[in-house]
Parts: structure tokens; C-alpha cells; sequence
């Protein structure tokens, strides 16, 4: 969700890349990188979420320029990587947990960077830890933010439990599918990936609709939204229900039951008290399993809203 809050105190300046370029990761896919702050600074890669929210500009502002040399890159099929998630036929089944993970050991294979800080949000998160777990070497320190661990019942509670809380809007949601008891993530999948315009991108309108309802729980939260774009609300809808249909290839408990070894890595975890989407206890699950990290619980921060402070806070913590 493309969420910011009025309220978020962003320390450092707004800066432009000084480098960039599409890397090829093979498959028949590119990636696009950036780099920003200081050329010679600390390595630090920025892990987006959704999947397939893409890399923002605000995301740079989270380190100190003088201080960090900030990776930034689209994941595949979004953003600015190729192919597309929006285009009329795409394939994505070279689009996985596992091709993500290689995509960031070979971009930092390229950048010359022998380890780096991690920083990730939300799927970001997920996919933060996973590294980590795969390349502990390569991995300097670790802030992540809008905590997800790829539990399944994490995904169920965002396309069923959630209903409790927003019931209109999750009765239009399951309206969207010709089966509600089919899993839905699934049957939006199918939806999106139809070729006749007017399914997909009803689907997409839909699957983004009940995205815009979990963003508003509770309700009067102090946020703005920017207006979903129809090329990304139809790649984005598409990469999501991708992953979700596929429980992110993470098996269940997967990320908690071996945090454990995390344990060398420095790492903060913050997280907003109101963060319905991501609820409170995943934090918990995590700190508890990873010896050694801090946990930041931020009153009234919502999920990607509220947050900004403590995430600077956290990422200065580490500057050399």
C-alpha cells in the first residue's frame, strides 16, 4: 500500500541516485537498480514491499547521505524492471522467493559490495529475513519495519480475518470472486491473469479496494493516499495474489522456528502499535526468536504510516 503519513519526520534530505542501470538476472528478466548518498559510505539495500510495490524516493531519505551508500531496486515484474506485471501476457513463474533472493545476491555481486545493511518493510520484511538467513555473511546489520514473517496465517488474516473489521468492504471484496469458500488469493489470480481487459481490471479495482479498506482501519487514521494508477494497481494486484496463492514459498513458521540464527547480526525491529495489517504479535514472534534484537514498538504508528522517526533512529544507529 502506497501509504504516508502527514505526521512522519523524515531526517535526512531528498537526494537523486548517482548511478543506475537494468541488470540482467537472467530468465528473460531485468532488474533495476540505483544507488544514492555516498559512493565511497556503508553498503545498505533498501527490500521494498507488496510484493511488487516498487522502490520510492522516500526510501532514500531514511539514511544519512553523507554517511551511506543506498542501494535501491525494483523486485521483478515491477517498478521499473522488465517485463512488467501489467503487461497484456506475463509470465511469473520465474517470479519467486527463491528468484528474488538471487536477484539481490547478484545486483550486490555487481555493485562490488562485499556486505551490506539490510532494510526492508512489510513482504520486505519477509524477504529481508529470508536473506539473511541464506547469507549471513553478507549481511552487515538489519533494520525491518511493518513486520511480516511469511506465516500463513498472516496471508489468511489479511483475506479473511480482516473482514470482521471492515465487514462492508470485505462483503464487496468476496463478491469479486464467483467462489468466496475457494481460497481468494487464488481465485483473484485467475481473475487478473484473464486476458479479456474487463476481468483483469475489474479484479485489479477490487483486489486494490479492500487494500484501501485495510488501510483505513481504524478509521480516521491520519493519512493520505496516493491515487492508485492503473499500470501499477494491476501489476501490483497481480504480484500479490501471486505470492499470497503461493504462501510467499515460505513454509509455515519457517522464518520464526530459524530466527535464531540471526543471532550474530545486529538488528532493530520497528513496528506501530496500530498496525492492523501486520498485527502486534509478529514483532513479538520474531524478537523472541532473534536473540540479541531490539524491538521499537511505536505508539500510534500504523502500518508504512507514523514510522519514519524510529526507522532513522534505528538506521543512524548503525552509521560508522
Amino acid at each position: 500500500m502506497l501509504l504516508h503519513s502527514v505526521e512522519d519526520v523524515v531526517s535526512h534530505p531528498e537526494i537523486e541516485p548517482y548511478d543506475h542501470g537494468m541488470l540482467d538476472v537472467g530468465d528473460g528478466h531485468h532488474v533495476y537498480w540505483e544507488v544514492c548518498g555516498n559512493p565511497n559510505g556503508k553498503p545498505a539495500v533498501v527490500v521494498h514491499g507488496g510484493p511488487g510495490s516498487g522502490c520510492r524516493p522516500r526510501h532514500r531519505t531514511y539514511f544519512d547521505p553523507e554517511v551511506y551508500r543506498v542501494v535501491l531496486f525494483d523486485q521483478r515484474n515491477c517498478g521499473r524492471s522488465a517485463p512488467h506485471a501489467s503487461e497484456p501476457v506475463v509470465d511469473l513463474s520465474a517470479n519467486t522467493t527463491d528468484h528474488l533472493l538471487r536477484d539481490m545476491e547478484q545486483l550486490r555481486e555487481h555493485l562490488g559490495i562485499e556486505k551490506w545493511l539490510v532494510f526492508g518493510g512489510s513482504w520486505g520484511a519477509v524477504l529481508s529475513v529470508t536473506y539473511a538467513l541464506r547469507h549471513p555473511e553478507r549481511v552487515s546489520e538489519m533494520v525491518i519495519t511493518a513486520v511480516a514473517t511469511g506465516r500463513h496465517s498472516e496471508i489468511e488474516w489479511l483475506i479473511r480475518g480482516f473482514g470482521a473489521l471492515a465487514p462492508e468492504a470485505y462483503e464487496r471484496f468476496r463478491a469479486g470472486v464467483p467462489d468466496p469458500g475457494e481460497d481468494i488469493s487464488a481465485a483473484y489470480h485467475r481473475l487478473l491473469m484473464d486476458p479479456d481487459p474487463a476481468v483483469h481490471r475489474k479484479a485489479a479495482e477490487d483486489w486494490c479496494a479492500w487494500e484501501d479498506a485495510i488501510a483505513t482501519v481504524p478509521p480516521g487514521r491520519d493519512v493520505e493516499h496516493e491515487p492508485w494508477e492503473p499500470r501499477f494497481q494491476l501489476a501490483f494486484a497481480r504480484l500479490v495474489t501471486h505470492y499470497f496463492s503461493n504462501r510467499c514459498w515460505v513454509e509455515d513458521d519457517e522464518l520464526a522456528r530459524e530466527a535464531h540464527a540471526l543471532k550474530d547480526i545486529p538488528g532493530v525491529i520497528v513496528h506501530g502499535q496500530l498496525d492492523l495489517s501486520a498485527l502486534a504479535g509478529n514483532p513479538w514472534v520474531l524478537h523472541n526468536a532473534w536473540e540479541g534484537s531490539e524491538l521499537v514498538i511505536v505508539e500510534r504508528g500504523a502500518h508504512g504510516t507514523g514510522t519514519t522517526e524510529a526507522i532513522v533512529a534505528a538506521i543512524d544507529e548503525f552509521s560508522p
